[in-house]
């Protein structure tokens, strides 16, 4: 697991703060209510997958809660902490994943793996984490939170695949690639 870098530091606060913007001001409603197609989940991925788990949980965590503060008035735990935990698990799942965009690779064997990561995370975060909390916590429905967790799982998973996949090739063609210089003589 990487450490807490002045690196990883800054970039928790900047992507905390990205993903809290892109959480209150972009997003796509669902047909099930309050569960929306949320970009902010692909920036949590992105951070994790580079940073690591830590750096990723804060991202989506303190992104998340700060956003339900300013828009509720009060965080909707449940969900704040599912939507770190999302984060938490790609993390430790990309570790290698990050290693290779550091040296500018994000190719065929990195989509795939980060695809996984990205759909088993989702799903411990969204049909287990989040609607158990739900229910724990708020005494939720037990049919309406489990509906709301597939399509979070499925909206989050397509997210986190797609803009955080677009945000590590990107990252990964402004690094230069290990053996890719050559002596000219």
């Amino acid at each position: 697991m990487k450490g807490f870098s002045t690196k990883a530091i800054v970039a928790t606060g900047l992507g905390a703060a990205v993903f809290l913007v892109l959480f209150m001001y972009v997003k796509v409603p669902s047909p099930v209510p309050e569960t929306n197609l949320q970009l902010a989940y692909g920036v949590s991925a992105f951070f994790a997958a580079v940073f690591g788990p830590m750096p990723g949980f804060l991202v989506a965590f303190v992104g998340h809660a700060l956003s339900d503060f300013l828009t509720y008035g009060s965080p909707w735990w449940s969900w704040v902490f599912a939507s770190g935990v999302s984060a938490l698990v790609i993390g430790f799942g990309a570790a290698k994943i990050g290693t290779a965009v550091e040296q500018g690779r994000f190719e065929k064997s990195e989509i795939i793996s980060f695809t996984i990561y990205c759909v088993i995370a989702n799903a411990i975060a969204w049909l287990l984490v989040a609607p158990v909390l739900d229910i724990v916590l708020y005494s939720e429905p037990v049919k309406t939170v489990f509906i709301q967790g597939i399509v979070a799982w499925i909206l989050d998973s397509i997210v986190s695949i797609v803009i955080g996949g677009i945000l590590l090739k990107a990252y990964a063609s402004t690094k230069t690639g290990e053996g890719s210089l050559s002596k000219n003589g």
